[in-house]
């Protein structure tokens, strides 16, 4: 573990686990929440070889580029992966959007109406066991160049530096404090003050509708083409009308 960092509100940030290379800073971080690690207890790493998105996906940079963090939550709140959202898109700027559930969208250029993946989360949670590990991955100072090429037009960068890198991810932790100390109806507001895909056609592996904003419960409301809606709770939704 690395030496006390800067204490952070709410008790996150410390143990600090921080690794040069691993195959998932979830997998470590679920690993220390099994082995009792504490509350609040973070995994960083400066490369992962096994990074995980929604679906499965990788998640990938060149090293010491990307913020490649996990956060051990004992206790977690059922919205918790909305609030790990609202965390990192506060940090990252007023020009950060929420793409339900977890992705941070930024303007692709400025200006530009087209939005832009800029960090991924992905919360693992084991509720019988009182514990989720909150993974957080953003392109800080990663260039688009150095991106797979089937990502380089669906993503976009902080443009930062990689000594940014610690900075970014203390701010996100301020935040993420900031979120869990609030009430569900205050995370919730927070949430879609950023809501990206409000009004927008949306599209999903059985379906396709007009996205409406989520319920009490952090599920993705369907307005359906021939009237009613649905709640979506899990899984993955495309901008854009079904072809």
């Amino acid at each position: 573990m690395s030496g006390h960092p800067p204490r952070v509100p709410g008790g996150l940030g410390w143990p600090h686990l921080h690794l040069r290379t691993t195959t998932s800073t979830n997998d470590r971080a679920r690993e220390l929440a099994a082995a009792g690690a504490p509350h609040g207890t973070i995994v960083t790493a400066g490369e992962q070889s096994a990074g995980r998105g929604r679906q499965g996906r990788t998640w990938s940079a060149p090293p010491g580029h990307a913020l490649l963090l996990s956060v051990l939550v004992r206790d977690p709140p059922e919205l918790l992966p909305l609030a790990a959202g609202v965390a990192a898109a506060r940090a990252i700027g007023p020009d950060a959007s929420i793409k339900w559930p977890n992705d941070v969208l930024l303007p692709a250029e400025a200006g530009e109406a087209t939005r832009r993946k800029v960090a991924g989360i992905l919360t693992e949670a084991r509720p019988q066991e009182g514990w989720a590990v909150v993974g957080i991955g953003v392109n800080v100072a990663v260039r688009l160049a150095d991106l797979p090429p089937e990502l380089r037009s669906t993503a976009t960068t902080l443009a930062r530096e990689p000594r940014e890198v610690p900075e970014v991810r203390r701010a996100i932790l301020a935040e993420l404090a900031i979120v869990l100390a609030s009430t569900p109806a205050e995370m919730l507001r927070a949430w879609r003050e950023r809501d990206a895909l409000l009004g927008q056609a949306v599209t999903w592996a059985t379906g396709s509708g007009v996205a409406a904003g989520v319920d009490g419960c952090g599920r993705l409301i369907v307005n359906l083409p021939g009237g009613g809606r649905t709640e979506l709770g899990a899984g993955e939704v495309h901008l854009g009308a079904a072809s």
